[in-house]
């Protein structure tokens, strides 16, 4: 093959290639829109505000179907009796399409026969200046508005319509669902974005009255996230701000700066894939929570505390009644994120008044699992009842052992002991297990002793 045959075939290949990019084929031949891509040399140059509606159902998972803004049924697989959910991305400053929207798409059509439509405001998001697309959101609000109101001429509920959105597409989201009177079925914030809006009114901003339901995941409110509570019920990550695993010094590049607000995302994809269930519980402080003041649910009884996820129905009733409600939970650094949390119970009898912090490990066989009560010090003093949190980053189904260390910090001197007259460890999301018990322990302060937990009798 000669020199010149090989060319013209290499660039008639490269032709085919740049012919198909941005356009794939669906399994029927039929051409797929896909999401706006974008380059970082549109958002130097800064781009104008074009919104475009892409579907996905469940007999089209792989492959959108751009919407007629003012004649949604003409597309054959849109059907207005099905509930609908719009994912509604935020600033996008590198003009690249959010890596999480296909997966997102796939978990929700899991979760019911639903029309998924991305909202897809590249176009307007993607800017060197963030506060262009802070000032789009409006506009692009105002756009879905009316698309929402079409459906609804076309025989659609406001209370079958689920708006989803991330940082600044949460407050986009909130607009729409002000524009329509707080109407929309439901509203779910995933860390609203923080910047240009954490002074505003609840107008300007996210709110409880945008929707007949709104709930919120904070993961990021020291940065790129909104601090303070603005839905139904508010769920703070780890307390909202810094999460696990993410970076904590700027040497570590972008992942310092987008780790924390992009978790939101990853932990409702893991609540949604059900691979992690991720109990909030009801509480006014972060702290308070840790310290172990907020371990029950009654207001929710029979059901148990609200878990972070699609389905709400089972707290919804309750939370509407009870106005804003702050739930807070930890999670691990990676995947599946849950914590398996214990409410640990004690009574101590010790001579001397002691301070310190608190390791608990649990064991089966060789295996074993630490919690690390150490966000304070802990009062250790004669004839007292304290109510610790031990969360633990695996789940032991089985336990065997328990080892107990108490850290007062003395490293000169004697040791003193710490009488503990009973303990009692209380599985919080896991009821169905017995509860574990052990009496007259004594332990050495800053040494780990060990026991085997008994069967709690009634009425401990």
């Amino acid at each position: 093959m000669s020199g010149r045959m090989l060319s013209c075939r290499l660039l008639l290949l490269l032709g085919l290639l740049l012919l198909c990019k941005g356009q794939e084929e669906s399994g029927g031949g039929e051409s797929c829109d896909n999401f706006t891509d974008l380059n970082l040399s549109h958002c130097f140059m800064g781009t104008v505000l074009y919104v475009r509606l892409l579907l996905y159902t469940r007999s089209n998972l792989d492959c959108g179907r751009e919407l007629d803004h003012h004649h949604p049924s003409s597309q054959p697989l849109f059907n207005v009796s099905r509930p609908t959910a719009f994912v509604i991305h935020g600033y996008r400053p590198t003009g690249a399409p959010p890596i999480w929207i296909d997966h997102l798409v796939q978990l929700l059509a899991e979760q019911e026969d639903m029309n998924v439509i991305v909202v897809d405001w590249n176009k307007g998001a993607a800017n060197l200046n963030y506060f262009t697309a802070v000032t789009y959101t409006r506009d692009a609000a105002h756009n879905l508005t009316g698309f929402i109101e079409t459906m609804q001429e076309e025989g659609a509920s406001l209370s079958s319509v689920h708006l989803l959105g991330v940082s600044l597409g949460a407050h986009l989201a909130g607009f729409v669902g002000a524009n329509l009177h707080g109407k929309i079925g439901r509203i779910t914030g995933l860390d609203p974005a923080g910047p240009m809006f954490t002074s505003a009114i609840p107008e300007e901003r996210l709110d409880p009255t945008d929707a007949m339901f709104v709930d919120v995941l904070h993961t990021d409110m020291d940065s790129f996230g909104l601090r303070g509570t603005h839905g139904h019920i508010d769920f703070y990550a780890n307390g909202g701000a810094d999460q696990p695993g993410c970076p904590k010094t700027i040497f570590s590049g972008k992942a310092y700066f987008v780790c924390d607000h992009q978790r939101s995302m990853l932990l409702f994809l893991c609540a949604l894939n059900r691979t992690c269930s991720l109990t909030g519980y009801p509480c006014s402080s972060y702290s308070d929570f840790l310290e172990g003041r907020c371990l029950q649910c009654e207001a929710f009884k029979p059901a148990p505390c609200p878990v972070l996820g699609y389905d709400m129905s089972q707290w919804r009733d309750t939370l509407l009644k009870l106005g804003q409600t702050r739930a807070f939970f930890s999670t691990t650094s990676t995947l599946p994120y849950r914590k398996m949390s214990y409410r640990v119970d004690m009574v101590t009898w010790n001579q001397y008044l002691r301070w310190g912090v608190v390791y608990i490990r649990l064991h089966r066989g060789k295996n074993f699992t630490e919690a690390r009560i150490d966000h304070k010090q802990l009062r250790f003093e004669q004839y007292t009842s304290s109510r610790l949190l031990a969360q633990f980053d695996e789940d032991l189904q089985q336990v065997h052992k328990i080892s107990m260390r108490i850290n007062t910090g003395n490293v000169i001197g004697p040791r003193y002991k710490i009488r503990l007259l009973r303990i009692r460890f209380t599985p919080l999301e896991r009821p169905e297990r017995p509860l574990m018990c052990r009496f007259d322990i004594i332990l050495e302060e800053n040494i780990e002793v060990a026991f085997r937990p008994l069967p709690c009798g009634s009425g401990l």
